[in-house]
């Protein structure tokens, strides 16, 4: 028996990148997948075409009633929800002095406010199932800081104390919440850098490669199975030795 099987998997942000791997490895795993996007519903639908009984769902995560809708139709229309993997967020880098406080709201709401919201309103069909998974993305830089993030690293740092409590919050329930940190990941983005700005960049990561999407997809796959059943308030480093704790 596959892994999934009989089990619902929402992930967020899930139309490309990392969301997209993660999403196709739990659908290849028997996972009912959620794919949500925001905007790009062409792309969603691409996803969901890869993945048997995938089905696309679109809403603005940094909305509260949307993002109670968003657990309660993917309850609804798939049949429950046992793996939530809050994968959706954006980077907006400035130094400090020039740093805006809209933008550090947007980063707030979009990264940090919707992972509790989701897991708020997902932790209730878990609660009633005893059984759940709650994967939260988190970053590198989250333990590292970097020059120009400030504001991306506190909303990702934040993930990471907030899986902690809710961890020992929900483990008598069953539910189990975990973080994934990527390092650097190859992307479309990365793949555009300047040679010497890529070398510069791999010279902090001992395996001397980018990570791929693949990657953090494995770890999360691991994370929504049986096989962790005895890891909770933890976080999987994927950086390539870049940073251990």
């Amino acid at each position: 028996m596959t892994i999934g099987a009989g089990k619902v998997a929402l992930v967020t942000g899930a139309s490309r990148g990392i969301g997209a791997a993660c999403a196709i490895a739990l659908g290849n795993a028997g996972f009912k997948v959620a794919v949500h996007y925001r905007g790009q519903e062409d792309k969603a639908l691409a996803v969901c075409a890869k993945i048997p009984e995938a089905k696309a769902f679109r809403a603005d995560l940094s909305d509260v009633t949307a993002c109670q809708e968003l657990i309660k139709a993917v309850t609804a229309e798939l049949g429950g929800l046992h793996v939530l993997v809050n994968n959706a967020g954006v980077a907006i880098d400035q130094i400090l002095p020039m740093a805006k406080p809209d933008d550090f709201d947007t980063l707030i709401n979009t990264n940090l406010k919707s992972v509790f919201l989701l897991s708020k309103f997902a932790s209730r069909p878990m609660i009633r199932q005893k059984w759940g998974r709650i994967i939260n993305l988190a970053s590198v830089v989250g333990f590292t800081g970097n020059p120009g993030q400030s504001m991306y690293a506190a909303t990702k740092a934040g993930i990471v104390g907030f899986t902690k409590s809710i961890a020992a919050e929900m483990a008598p329930y069953g539910i189990l919440a975990n973080c994934v940190a990527p390092g650097f990941i190859e992307t479309d983005m990365t793949g555009a850098l300047p040679d010497q700005v890529k070398e510069a960049m791999l010279g902090r990561i001992p395996l001397k490669r980018f990570g791929s999407v693949a990657d953090i997809a494995g770890a999360v796959e691991f994370l929504a199975s049986d096989k962790s059943s005895y890891i909770t308030g933890s976080t999987i480093h994927v950086n390539g030795g870049m940073f251990t704790n």
